[in-house]
């Protein structure tokens, strides 16, 4: 076993048993609340699904999708948590011009706001459609799933993970491969024959077990290969003259970028602290 191989299943992970899974949709709060992300208006039929909101977007950033299906002449639902990835080999990062992405060593892939530049690089690359941008501001930045990094720095489980009463098991993803694949051995009959993660895109810390086929569940078929390797190839047969001109304005975009969202966020403050003054006149 190679050492990057060592240390992606020394990495925790998510095991998500959506035969487990009841739909409560405590994830979804426990997400909500910890990220401090407010609400969207929903609809009882989105089109789609039962599911709401009916996408994730800059203010969801996890959400359990329904899918309805025929059992014995009855209807039935499965469930399953959308979220990010958190790919071994994350594309979103091997894109990003200045690395404002980010795969720790705990797991998960993190975003670094600061250095983001808004070209949106990542969401073209991210074969999952994880990450989305803030149409709603005037200084847009890219939002996704942190994985709960603050908290797993501080010996604690993701907030969803937490929230869960029965399908979320979380811990080094080595032992999350071995506790689905003991499940699968353990009840045939319960569990479709693969393991949704352990290869896809060369690997996430995101695993899935599943009843149904995973098509069906609306599951993104990805290759199995890491995705960077398709990046650097694509990358190869542009002519350097772009790459150089695309990395100049990239960086000239990103200083005004920056500068004009700190102007933003001083001028929020001082009026912060102008209010705050006046109230304790």
């Amino acid at each position: 076993m190679n050492s990057d191989l060592k240390e992606f299943n020394s990495a925790a992970a998510f095991l998500i048993d959506m035969t487990k899974c009841t739909g409560c949709r405590g994830c979804q709060v426990a997400c909500k609340q910890w990220n401090q992300l407010k609400g969207e208006k929903t609809r009882f039929f989105n089109g789609e699904g039962y599911q709401n909101p009916p996408s994730m977007s800059e203010y969801t950033f996890t959400r359990i999708k329904f899918r309805d299906y025929q059992k014995n002449g009855q209807n039935e639902f499965a469930f399953y948590k959308e979220m990010c990835m958190h790919c071994n080999e994350p594309a979103c990062a091997s894109v990003c011009p200045v690395g404002a992405f980010k795969k720790t060593k705990e797991g998960p892939v993190v975003y670094d706001a600061k250095r983001c530049i808004g070209c949106r690089f990542c969401m073209v690359a991210c074969p999952f459609g994880v990450p989305k941008y803030e149409w709603s501001k005037a200084f847009p930045l890219v939002r996704k799933c942190t994985g709960c990094y603050s908290r797993i720095r501080e010996g604690l489980k993701p907030a969803c993970a937490t929230a869960c009463p029965s399908a979320i098991t979380y811990g080094p993803r080595a032992e999350m491969l071995k506790e689905a694949e003991r499940r699968i051995a353990a009840r045939p009959e319960r569990y479709l024959k693969k393991i949704y993660g352990k290869e896809e895109a060369g690997g996430t810390s995101v695993i899935y077990l599943t009843a149904l086929p995973f098509d069906e569940l609306g599951f993104k078929q990805v290759t199995k290969r890491s995705l960077p390797s398709y990046t650097w190839q694509a990358l190869r047969l542009v002519p350097g003259i772009f790459l150089t001109v695309g990395g100049s304005l990239s960086l000239l975009s990103w200083f005004t970028h920056r500068k004009e969202r700190l102007k933003k966020e001083e001028e929020q403050r001082q009026a912060s602290s102008h209010k705050a003054k006046e109230e304790n006149q």
